[in-house]
């Protein structure tokens, strides 16, 4: 059956959106006057709606909760002549499955539709918004978030992924930032194409060079045949280059001459050969910091950071724990085959006290752990891992105390919760190994291990 369309717009605009999609595969029926089209959305079967307005964006709004109000099975598309992050969040947030600027050519129309053609006969997903009538969460490809920093991210990634533009994906390690690059690659113009990543931690720059440019046979010790490099195979996808901050002065410079010019150069090839892929970097640093310290290119940052994404810590996604714990757990109960239980109130309410600092990947992996464990039952506060149930409330540095005695317990309160996450995350980065951590923040261990037992902390191979 033909994907069945019904567009509510002014007249030119709207007969022109009928020109570009018939004939074709689609059964589009056009409404000027938003109350007729509102009307014909509740009583026919269409599958995509597609709402453009000129107006005011509050116009807009109102237009889509009055479909919504309706119950409209359909997903619902807003196109805008000069559409804004800040609308596409106040749009998705009223439940849009899409916030888009007006396309500019019939083609790009169309490519827009197709991109949700393939969930057309589902009910429109909210952007990471659970919705509470039917006790779902049904996410943003693959992410879970209903915190406004997360429904900005959502919204800004609509947005940049049907460009060509470089992005830089920057935040803590375990926040998410490779599932943000997959996001933008699958609904951008290059989405049939590959998505090739490559760990700028995990080769010698030599190889690395060899790894992204590649290398004729006979370049270098161990060249016994000429190979394609990620540039060449990655031609009209998308390259991610993964913790970027890690590259070598030298391979920053040949990276930036293939992104000024868009020609490749195999290591030992005197040839040049032009490659066509987007780029996308993601980094756990600071690179602009970086920069001012000299431990990276300027020049090449600027060519990196066309279009940033920052992703928050899970600490700061107010209200996303219970969300993205209760996702975990029924997965990893599906996938064991017990009945889901959920979490107590107060196992809950204490992990959502915890500063998390391995982010959305430590949530996740302590959650199977107590799906393995405690699979079937109720997750209760006594299961929970010790350092999850020792955790303290995170202090609010925008608390202004009234008197010197509540200064001074703020200031407490600050100095503990920052040295107790200042701890955890060293522990984490050093495998739990307590002399390996001290000497990785240069401190004495003896003195490391005395701000571990002021905070009821241990590391492996110690006893409490």
């Amino acid at each position: 059956m033909p994907c069945r369309i019904l567009i509510i717009a002014d007249s030119a605009t709207g007969l022109s959106y009928q020109r570009a999609l018939c004939p074709g595969d689609y059964d589009v029926r056009l409404f000027e006057h938003p109350a007729d089209g509102i009307a014909a959305a509740a009583r026919g079967l269409f599958d995509l709606i597609l709402l453009r307005r000129a107006g005011p964006d509050s116009e807009t709004l109102d237009l889509l909760r009055q479909l919504r109000e309706s119950d409209v099975a359909a997903r619902i598309v807003i196109v805008s002549p000069d559409a804004t992050v800040q609308a596409a969040v106040a749009a998705i947030k009223e439940g849009a499955a899409d916030y888009v600027l007006e396309p500019g050519t019939a083609e790009e129309l169309r490519s827009l539709l197709r991109r949700h053609e393939h969930t057309a006969h589902e009910r429109p997903a909210t952007l990471g918004v659970a919705d509470t009538t039917r006790g779902e969460n049904r996410g943003f490809e693959g992410m879970l978030g209903q915190c406004p920093a997360m429904l900005e991210v959502f919204a800004l990634i609509q947005r940049i992924a049907p460009s060509e533009s470089t992005v830089l994906v920057s935040g803590e390690s375990g926040t998410g930032k490779e599932m943000v690059v997959r996001a933008i690659h699958r609904l951008s113009r290059r989405g049939d194409c590959p998505l090739l990543a490559c760990d700028c931690t995990a080769l010698a720059p030599t190889l690395l060079e060899s790894e992204l440019f590649g290398h004729v046979k006979g370049s270098f010790s161990g060249a016994i045949a000429t190979k394609s490099g990620l540039f060449e195979v990655a031609h009209q996808g998308t390259l991610l280059l993964d913790e970027v901050a890690n590259l070598s002065c030298e391979t920053q410079g040949k990276l930036l001459r293939v992104l000024e010019t868009r020609n490749v150069r195999k290591v030992g090839d005197t040839a040049e050969h032009e490659v066509d892929i987007r780029l996308i970097a993601t980094t756990n640093r600071n690179l602009a910091e970086m920069v001012k310290l000299g431990e990276f290119r300027a020049d090449l940052y600027y060519r990196l950071n066309v279009v940033p994404v920052a992703l928050p810590p899970l600490r700061q996604r107010s209200g996303d724990v219970p969300l993205l714990a209760g996702a975990f757990l029924e997965q990893f109960s599906r996938r064991m085959k017990v009945a889901v239980r959920g979490f107590a109130a107060d196992a809950m309410e204490q992990m959502e006290t915890y500063s998390w600092p391995g982010n959305v990947r430590e949530l996740r992996n302590i959650v199977e752990r107590l799906a393995v464990l405690y699979g079937g039952s109720r997750i209760e506060l006594s299961h929970l891992p010790i350092e999850i149930r020792e955790a303290r409330s995170t202090v609010s540095t925008a608390e202004t105390p009234r008197t010197w005695d509540e200064f001074k317990r703020l200031k407490r309160q600050i100095i503990d919760d920052l040295e107790r996450r200042f701890l955890v995350a060293a522990l984490e980065r050093a495998s739990q190994n307590v002399t390996q951590a001290a000497e990785s923040v240069g401190m004495q261990r003896p003195n490391f291990h005395a701000m571990l037992r002021s905070h009821n902390l241990k590391g492996s191979g110690e006893a409490r």
